[in-house]
């Protein structure tokens, strides 16, 4: 008899498979459009600093230069693509093979957690950003670039079909990160549009 495979099993597949032309199908107009976006939002990052999903490492060129990061990535594939981009970086990048819904840090233990468009991928998204929130220290800092679903019409109904296709190989297309992140337990949110209502950035604080 067939075992079935957990949701984070089938995540780690669904990216080990892509992670061979991920590059090609991220970065060919993606990564340049967002890249003044992505470099404003990481120019905040100072202390110890938690980076969600690395994947194959294209945000790690819009990192400031002379961090300290540790970086994790359901994926292990991904992250042998990452390891020359990796060795690149002006500063330290830790990266290691995880779950974000199974972190084994210590509670409180990072400043800052970063994420860039991962939201759209993580199993139970709430319960992703109350990890997070774990190992944050009071205080600590939630900076994300995400595309999320949209309120507006007609982009609210695309989307929605658009996520019975885009789940079966990759992200969901409709999640309403915003909210997640205020169930997960963050105040302070500041949202800004980049593009529509759908490419965000989400700045959040986890309580004192």
């Amino acid at each position: 008899m067939s075992t079935a495979l957990t949701p984070a099993e089938i995540t780690r597949a669904k990216w080990d498979k892509l992670a061979p032309r991920f590059d090609t199908m991220a970065s060919l107009g993606a990564e340049k459009r967002w890249k003044p976006f992505k470099t404003k939002l990481f120019s905040h990052m100072q202390g110890k600093i938690l980076f969600l999903a690395l994947g194959t490492g294209l945000d790690i060129p819009f990192f400031p230069k002379g961090q300290d990061i540790t970086a994790i990535d359901i994926s292990p594939k991904m992250l042998e693509e990452a390891q020359d981009r990796i060795a690149a970086y002006d500063g330290t990048i830790s990266a290691e093979v995880m779950d974000v819904h199974e972190m084994p840090y210590a509670e409180g233990v990072f400043d800052q957690v970063f994420t860039s468009c991962t939201f759209c991928s993580v199993p139970d998204p709430v319960a992703g950003l109350k990890a997070l929130h774990r190992v944050l220290k009071p205080g600590g800092q939630l900076f994300m670039f995400e595309h999320t679903g949209s309120k507006l019409y007609p982009f609210r109904q695309m989307m929605d079909f658009m996520t019975i296709l885009s789940e079966k190989i990759g992200p969901s297309m409709n999640r309403d990160t915003v909210s997640n992140v205020r169930a997960a337990g963050f105040g302070n949110i500041e949202v800004e549009n980049v593009f529509l209502d759908v490419v965000k950035t989400i700045k959040a604080v986890k309580a004192g």
